[in-house]
This record gives C-alpha cells, sequence and structure tokens, in this order.
C-alpha cells in the first residue's frame, strides 16, 4: 500500500511547483549573476614580501618573467576554500607556460592554517600576511581576491569574488598575460 502524504493532494501539487519555482529562480539568478566580479588594476604596484608556511621568503620582484596570481584568502572563507581546487588545478596546468600561484593567507596563525591543510591539502605555496599589510596594500576588501600580474611585475586587473579559475571566463583573462614566453 503506498505511503499517504501529509498534505493533500492539491495542496501537496501547490508546494511542490512553488518549490520547483524556487530552484529554477534560485539556478537562473546564479547563472545571471557569477560570484565574481573583475576590475581592472588602479594603482602602482605594492611590494610584496612574504615567507611561506615554512619559512621561505617570496618577493614578487624575484618572480618577474612569470605570470602571478596572488590570492587573498582565509580558511573561514567558504569562498576562498570553493576556488582552492581551480586554483591548483589551473597553477598545475600552466606551470610550464610559467604561471606561478601563490595563495597569501589573511592574519591567521601558521598552527590554524597548518590544521586547515590537514583537512584540505593544498600543493600552493601559501604565504603568511600576519597583519595584513600586505592585504591592505594590494586592495583587499573582498575574499577570495586575486590580482593578476603580469611578466612584468604589474599588476593587470582584479578577480574579486569566487571564481572557477578552470573556466572559460578565468581562461580569457589568463591567455592574453601567458601568450609571452616565458622567462626565468
Amino acid at each position: 500500500m503506498p505511503k499517504r502524504s501529509a498534505f493533500p493532494d492539491p495542496m501537496r501539487r501547490r508546494w511542490l511547483r512553488i518549490a520547483a519555482g524556487a530552484l529554477l529562480a534560485g539556478g537562473a539568478l546564479a547563472r545571471a549573476q557569477p560570484g565574481y566580479a573583475v576590475h581592472p588594476w588602479v594603482g602602482t604596484a605594492p611590494a610584496l614580501r612574504l615567507a611561506d608556511l615554512d619559512g621561505h621568503p617570496w618577493d614578487l620582484v624575484a618572480l618577474q618573467g612569470k605570470v602571478v596570481l596572488l590570492n587573498f584568502w582565509a580558511t573561514w572563507c567558504e569562498p576562498c576554500r570553493a576556488e582552492m581546487p581551480s586554483l591548483e588545478r589551473i597553477a598545475h596546468r600552466h606551470q610550464g607556460d610559467g604561471l606561478v600561484v601563490l595563495a597569501v593567507n589573511f592574519k591567521e596563525t601558521a598552527p590554524t592554517i597548518r590544521r586547515f591543510l590537514e583537512r584540505v591539502p593544498l600543493a600552493l605555496p601559501v604565504l603568511l600576511d600576519h597583519d595584513g599589510a600586505a592585504a591592505r596594500a594590494w586592495q583587499t576588501r573582498i575574499f577570495p581576491s586575486t590580482v593578476l600580474v603580469d611578466r612584468a611585475g604589474l599588476p593587470r586587473g582584479v578577480v574579486r569574488g569566487e571564481m572557477d579559475w578552470t573556466g572559460d571566463a578565468a581562461q580569457a583573462l589568463l591567455q592574453p598575460l601567458l601568450a609571452g614566453k616565458p622567462r626565468g
């Protein structure tokens, strides 16, 4: 014998139509409004000299000749965590083209970051921005934010919010930067 619903049939159908409409509207809204915005870089390039989790120093000047993505993130930021796998895939895919992806952590301690990385392994270099000075200098107000730096070491744009870095929109941003021959 079939299980009876708590709702009478007409009422159950009405609720199902409402739920289906909400799902469809939500899907259309998600497609119409991506979770990111791309902006041109305004201003000069600030310095970036930070150490990674292992104490290795990183200096943006030393990376000239490479295309660099500076991804500002935090372990508490859900969109940051969601976009990390695509950042890692794009870094691996374009490593031979001279792409370097640096994950700049915002104001968290090394033990906090290490605990996070035990649960969510990440092969990208994680730089420590202990006091948030690098994030401020690089105009980061939204997490995640990713600054696209060309081979000359000049910021060309910033993506504010979560992006699928393996998708067409990201490729359209990266390809002009990667088109030049890698140096170093």
